[in-house]
This record gives C-alpha cells, structure tokens and sequence, in this order.
C-alpha cells in the first residue's frame, strides 16, 4: 500500500514539474487578436518609452480598428486615420500601427510584438534593434 502511494506521489510530481517547465504563451493567433481588436474602442493605459512614461500623450484618444485595417484615433478636436494589421514574425505574434507622420501617434508605428492578449487587454513591446531601446504600450478595452 505505502509503495502504491509513494509510486503515485512521484508520478504526480513528474507531472506537476513537466508542467511548470512549460513556456506560458499569453499570445494567441492573428485571427484570434484580430476578432478581438475589432470590438469596441480600446484606450491606451500605458506608453513607455526608453524607460519614460509617455502615457499622457495618448490618454484623450480612443482606438477603434476596423476590419479593413483601418485604425481611428478620436479626441475631442480630431480624427485621424491610420493603419492596422497583426502577423507572426520569427515565431512571435506582431501587432503593426501606422498613423504615418501624425503629431503624437507616429510614435506608436511599429510592429510590435504582443505580450499580452485577452478580451480587455493587448499589451505590446518593442526593442529597437539598433539602440538597445525598449517601448512598452498597453491598449485596454474602454
């Protein structure tokens, strides 16, 4: 009886630390991001940039990406138009923004890589190449 229950308890622990060596993948498929940007208006709850949070920049806009890949900014005063659309590179989910050379939303052209992805919010990151430089953005459901 105790070597049926010590067998049992190694089993469970082989189990238990082949599933905690497993890569968590928050980041699902492009046509599962892109369901999910396509409903509502997002906001942006955090823009960092090289270690500077850039936040305020972004707080009066709400976000709505259509499914022609067209990406709205609203405020207040202004629309303006730019360009969505999600991919994989090098095995990672990528997010592309273009608002093209727009006053403050050029800032979020890039292809980011996505962190994060759930109903009510896509976390992004992007590491500049020749720099060593590292934005953040996070886009929440409004």
């Amino acid at each position: 009886m105790q070597k049926s229950i010590l067998r049992s308890a190694i089993v469970l622990l082989f189990l238990v630390g082949i599933s905690a060596c497993q890569k968590s993948n928050n980041t699902t498929s492009p046509s599962i991001l892109n369901t999910a940007v396509q409903k509502g208006k997002w906001k942006i709850t955090l823009y960092n940039h090289n270690g500077k949070d850039e936040t305020s920049q972004f707080t009066a806009y709400d976000f709505s990406f259509n499914p022609d890949g067209k990406l709205i900014a609203t405020n207040a005063l202004l629309s303006t138009q730019g360009s969505w659309s999600s991919g994989n590179d090098d095995s990672q989910l990528k997010l592309y923004l273009n608002f093209g050379t727009s006053d403050y939303l050029h800032e979020l052209n890039n292809d980011w890589h996505v962190t994060l992805q759930n109903a009510s919010n896509i976390k992004l990151e992007n590491v500049s190449g020749g720099n060593g430089g590292s934005e953040l953005l996070t886009f929440e459901k409004k």
